[in-house]
């Protein structure tokens, strides 16, 4: 299962074999996109078809994907509800906060099906490797492109993007060669790592232990060396290629045939709730000189740890209506979600060009003389209708039902663009 994806392809059925290509667990496992949705494995003589994806990542990612539309495209003026946007500096974690770092966490989920899929390609490891440096490489292009045309000038820079595809090259090059206990084991030290950054690195003139808005490690290497080469943001590698391999142990999860489904869904919703207290506990003032407050900016540790404690939830969630326990009812509440998530990078790459090089570049005069572009006249005529509240979430929704409409399109003659 490909999480981020560059070529259009059909899905296509494919015999399966099982060479070991990395320490993901090639035992007692699903061999390529997903578990059985009957809850319980088992082995058989005869080679097993192809089993179903895991749809209910899709939904996740989908669900995932509709929290980064609603926020980018958000026009409620004074009426923005807090949830909507980015907290304050530190201490506090809005639903808006949520977005970016459940990309990363799907990334990781995603490693063991990918591995998996290489295996039944009988791949060795340094082309699977290869696989993900062509990855990494199309997720920063991409991202580069985008900045491009937000600035309207040629950008190579660090953002979204770039940033996920940095955090999973790294997390598959470094975790492709432990196993799982290794890979936790190393996401542990990335974020003690990044604890050790943000509160004992003196900055220069100032000392160790400084974390505001305007005086911090990252900021200051950030200022002072990383900018002048566009990369600004690098530090941030450290911390969310832990969140990735935090991924990894789940899709390790999930992958797993001998333990039940109900069990799987128990595991996640646990570990979750633990990752959220360690999050929360570890930001808590009462800790002293070890607190280390929720922090966006920054992807402090104990904001990486809350957060991926939600998304475990909310995949654990996922994972049972969707996959476990499928209905009428829940396939029909899932499957907006699910056409969103099966073509994240068009539904993340697409609605953000249109409108940097359409609605903000067509202009037209208003009656009055004033001039305006496309995106402006069209949140203009919805507040006049409905008001500036009602008039925003109409133009909001809009937007994300044009853009919905447009991959349920592609989602029905199954044209899916991957890496």
């Amino acid at each position: 299962m490909n999480i981020l994806p560059s070529s259009l392809v059909r899905r296509s059925k494919r015999p399966i074999s099982t060479p070991r290509i990395s320490p993901f667990p090639p035992e007692d496992t699903v061999p390529e996109d997903g578990p059985s949705t009957t809850g319980q494995g088992g082995t058989d003589a005869t080679p097993p078809a192809k089993p179903p994806r895991l749809v209910s990542l899709d939904a996740f990612r989908g669900l995932t994907i509709f929290g980064m539309l609603f926020v980018n495209n958000a026009a409620f003026g004074s009426y923005t509800p807090a949830w909507a946007t980015h907290a304050e500096w530190s201490g506090a974690v809005n639903l808006a906060d949520l977005v970016f770092p459940w990309f990363l966490f799907i990334v990781g989920v995603a490693v063991p099906y990918s591995v998996a899929s290489a295996r039944r390609k009988h791949l060795a490891l340094w082309q699977y490797d290869m696989k993900a440096v062509w990855r990494a490489l199309s997720l920063i292009f991409l991202g580069c492109v985008i900045d491009s045309f937000i600035n309207h000038k040629v950008l190579f820079d660090l953002d979204v993007l770039q940033l996920i595809g940095l955090a999973y090259l790294t997390a598959v090059l470094f975790g492709g060669l432990l196993r799982l206990p290794g890979r936790l084991i190393l996401a542990a030290i990335l974020l003690l790592a990044n604890w050790a950054i943000l509160k004992l690195v003196p900055i220069p003139g100032h000392g160790a232990g400084h974390f505001s808005e305007h005086l911090n490690v990252p900021s200051y290497l950030n200022n002072t060396y990383l900018s002048r080469y566009h990369l600004a943001g690098l530090v941030s590698v450290v911390p969310t290629t832990a969140l990735v391999l935090i991924g990894t142990a789940v899709g390790d999860l999930l992958r797993r045939k001998k333990i039940h489904a109900m069990a799987k869904v128990g595991v996640l919703a646990l570990c979750g709730a633990g990752m959220i207290a360690a999050g929360y506990l570890w930001s808590h003032q009462a800790l002293g000189e070890i607190v280390l407050p929720m922090n966006k900016p920054c992807w402090s540790a104990s904001y990486i740890l809350f957060c991926a404690g939600w998304a475990s939830i909310c995949l654990a969630l996922m994972y049972l209506i969707v996959d476990v326990t499928p209905g009428k009812w829940g396939a029909r509440l899932s499957f907006p979600l699910i056409v969103l998530g099966s073509n994240a990078i068009v539904a993340y790459v697409a609605p953000i060009l249109t409108k940097v090089a359409i609605l903000r570049n067509v202009k037209m005069t208003w009656p009055d003389g004033h001039p305006a572009n496309l995106e402006m006249a069209a949140i203009h005529w919805y507040h006049l209708r409905w008001g500036d509240a009602t008039g925003g979430w109409f133009y909001t929704l809009s937007y994300i039902a044009i853009w919905w409409c447009v991959l349920v399109i592609l989602y029905r003659k199954r044209w899916f663009l991957r890496v």
